[in-house]
């Protein structure tokens, strides 16, 4: 984030499309998904700066809350300042809760990996460095691990990406919501020079590709 050692006007992220080796109508979709069951689920995605994976996620028609905090690591180094000095275990991430009957758990990874991030970058997305950025699916349980898995390999051996994908998938211990100021931050601080660097982008390339899957409230 603005944190990085580079300055907020030179910060630029490399955007998936950029290292997709098929053209963005032709990324798949999952082979293996979870079935639609009752009640609502949540997926916890760790992309790189919180701000731009809830920006991108909370669009989609199925999304009922985006949460952004910390997973990864202990309770008691959960905060903004240790995080982000990368000497915890945590990596920023997102809770997206979502009702499995609007949008699937494979369908929400399909976009978390074409549009929210570069799942190809180890440890950092753009100017943001450090394993807090890291690429990661943490699973709440062995079927959110078996969907997840499954798709990683599908794209892999589909040669979606021009470079090895490194999503690590972790298994869901806890996760810690970030500070108030840190929620809905692109929405709250549109001018912010981040945001409209690298989540702008993001955001108008989700509409762009998945205009079908937007939500219109």
């Amino acid at each position: 984030m603005f944190q990085s050692n580079t300055s907020q006007t030179d910060a630029t992220c490399d955007l998936p499309g950029g290292a997709l080796a098929v053209p963005p109508r032709d990324f798949p979709d999952p082979d293996l998904d979870l079935e639609a069951a009752g009640g609502e689920q949540t997926a916890v995605l760790a992309g790189g700066c919180f701000w731009c994976v809830e920006a991108v996620l909370k669009e989609l028609d199925g999304v009922v809350q985006v949460v952004s905090g910390y997973a990864g690591g202990s309770e008691a180094t959960a905060d903004y300042r240790s995080v982000c000095s990368g000497s915890t275990d945590h990596a920023e991430v997102v809770a997206v809760t979502f009702d499995p009957q609007r949008i699937s758990y494979g369908q929400l990874l399909k976009v978390f990996l074409s549009v929210a991030h570069d799942p190809t970058q180890r440890n950092r997305q753009g100017n943001d460095r450090g394993p807090q950025y890291r690429s990661a699916i943490f699973y709440a349980d062995s079927d959110q691990q078996r969907v997840a898995e499954a798709y990683v390999d599908q794209l892999e051996r589909a040669g979606v990406y021009r470079q090895p994908i490194v999503t690590t998938l972790e298994p869901l211990d806890a996760f810690y919501p970030a500070e108030e100021h840190h929620q809905d931050y692109a929405a709250r601080n549109p001018n912010q020079p981040y945001i409209r660097a690298i989540s702008d982008p993001k955001v108008e390339k989700l509409r762009q590709q998945f205009g079908d899957r937007l939500r219109t409230d």
